[in-house]
């Protein structure tokens, strides 16, 4: 059993290699009961700010997991911070004892400070990577990706700026202008539901925003003012060229969810 979390592709092309039918937390999270049972159960995600995202802690806080190897892949595109320990010490607090934890190295996805174009030509030796995880995983080896003091060096600098920085930083990136033309893809690829359709024209609603940018990469107009927007967004949602718009909905769609609530 497999569990992830995606915005732009990467985790879910990870995670379909380990198991053909991954389980979306952006739906499991709504489970009545959370109680789950496997020989194996898997989390793949990324890290947003070196950390697991506060979804899918949200998810691990309200689950029970039985299992006899619990791991975890976290995907990234630069720096890792430290990740594999930092989830270690996530998932204990929760009485999860896990296996195995392993980092991925990806595409870069964060538009404010990579360019598509040019992280999409590092040859990152994703398969290589996801081959040597996925043999352990097969062999239930017990590894945790070591972490060094420059790791975590990073992740602190990263906290000091973060203290120091308005959490609205980053909300221009989200201003909807003039050439939006109502196609709800944002609405329906936001893990949190935080779009909705007023006439022909999308509503971006700030509470909830975990700033995954899916909404950004998965634009097919300039709707959505970056530099990267509209341009290229069919190859940016898949990171790897294999995972499509219509799977990053299957996986966020919370529009499923509000019409289950009115049933």
């Amino acid at each position: 059993m497999v569990f992830y979390f995606t915005a732009t592709g990467n985790s879910l092309y990870v995670a379909k290699q380990l198991e053909p039918r991954p389980v979306s937390i952006a739906q499991a999270v709504h489970d009545n009961e959370k109680v789950y049972r496997a020989e194996r159960i898997g989390i793949v995600c990324p890290v947003f700010g070196h950390e697991m995202p506060e979804l899918v802690k949200e998810f691990l806080k309200a689950s029970r997991f039985e299992t006899e190897y619990f791991y975890i892949l976290l995907t990234y595109g630069c720096l890792h911070g430290g990740a594999s320990e930092l989830a270690e010490k996530f998932v204990r607090a929760q009485g999860i004892q896990p296996a195995y934890i392993n980092v991925i190295l990806m595409v870069d996805n964060f538009l404010p400070a990579f360019d598509m174009d040019e992280e999409r030509m590092i040859d990152k030796q994703v398969d290589v990577q996801l081959g040597r995880s996925k043999k352990d995983i097969a062999e239930k080896i017990h590894f945790i990706s070591p972490v060094t003091e420059k790791d975590r060096a990073i992740h602190q600098a990263y906290l000091d700026f973060a203290a120091k920085t308005p959490p609205d930083t980053l909300s221009h990136m989200y201003q909807i202008t003039d050439e939006c033309i109502g196609c709800g893809i944002c609405q329906k690829v936001c893990p949190k539901g935080c779009f909705h359709l007023e006439g022909q024209k999308s509503i971006w609603e700030p509470a909830g925003c975990i700033s995954c940018m899916a909404c950004i990469h998965a634009c097919p107009m300039a709707g959505h003012p970056s530099d990267h927007a509209g341009k290229e967004s069919e190859s940016q949602i898949t990171a790897m060229k294999i995972i499509s718009i219509c799977e990053i909905i299957d996986a966020n769609n919370q529009m499923n969810q509000e019409m289950n609530r009115r049933k």
